[in-house]
């Protein structure tokens, strides 16, 4: 029996230290992903506190550093590991993206787990109309 992977490339090529904090966010994301979903966004809450809202470009940065130090961040499988990595090393350097959970609104219909900078899709090929949030994590709202 066979079956034909999809695995992405990343965009650009992260720097060192993005790709050395992606292996320790990637890690934890194997870890949390096994959470139930009230906990991962619990936990996720709690992560992004202190951080400054992400730029799509620093978020796409920790997105390409997850893809390039993880086969299963590449993989069309690896959503939700994908994106809770990229939301934790964008966290290392003081930023954090929305991190979203939610359905594919056209066929294949399913559920999918992404992250958004300065209201884009980060590193996904789809329209915004094709994701539907279900779950979200945005940055925290300075108050002060």
């Amino acid at each position: 029996m066979t079956y034909q992977a999809v695995l992405e490339r990343p965009e650009g090529t992260a720097p060192i230290p993005h790709r050395l904090v992606a292996r320790f966010a990637v890690a934890a994301a194997i870890v949390v992903k096994r959470l139930p979903p009230q906990r991962i966004h619990a936990l996720l809450k709690l992560a992004r506190r202190g951080a400054r809202p992400a730029t799509y470009s620093e978020a796409l940065t920790a997105r390409d550093a997850a893809i390039s130090v993880s086969l299963h961040c590449a993989s069309r499988e690896g959503c939700l590991v994908r994106s809770i990595a990229s939301a934790l090393t964008c966290r290392a350097f003081g930023r954090w993206p929305t991190w979203c959970v939610g359905v594919k609104t056209r066929a294949p219909f399913g559920a999918h787990a992404w992250i958004e900078a300065e209201n884009a899709i980060v590193g996904e090929v789809v329209p915004y109309e094709y994701l539907s949030r279900l779950i979200s994590v945005p940055p925290a709202e300075n108050k002060g």
